[in-house]
């Protein structure tokens, strides 16, 4: 499995620590990390940013940290398609919330403190 540089909010890399393989500079409010299974840990940034609330398009790419649209385009695509996160149109803009599933998904991959 090929690892890849990434950008990672910093509450989510120490949250999953165990997708990263070596932190290097922190940028603003984000880590830069290489990262191994880089699939999943994009994923938990979208459903990580749901968590507490839910976000327009705008504000999930934003606080997600998935730099190219297309990627984070897909990623949410997939999210949707799996039934993760859902998206109901409010006003002019589109607003996604996390789902049932999406927060089992979060869960699963949360470091518990024992």
């Amino acid at each position: 499995m090929k690892t890849r540089m990434t950008y990672i909010p910093i509450e989510v890399a120490d949250q999953f620590s165990d997708f990263i393989i070596k932190r290097d500079e922190q940028v603003l409010d984000a880590v830069r990390a290489r990262a191994r299974d880089f699939s999943t840990i994009s994923i938990l940034k979208l459903l990580y940013q749901l968590k507490c609330s839910a976000m327009t398009f705008s504000n999930l790419y934003v606080k997600s940290n998935i730099r190219m649209k297309r990627s984070f385009l897909n990623y949410l695509h997939l999210c949707i398609t799996y039934n993760f996160v859902r998206k109901e149109p409010m006003g002019s803009n589109m607003v996604y919330f996390i789902t049932d599933k999406g927060r089992t998904m979060l869960d699963l991959f949360t470091q518990k403190s024992i």
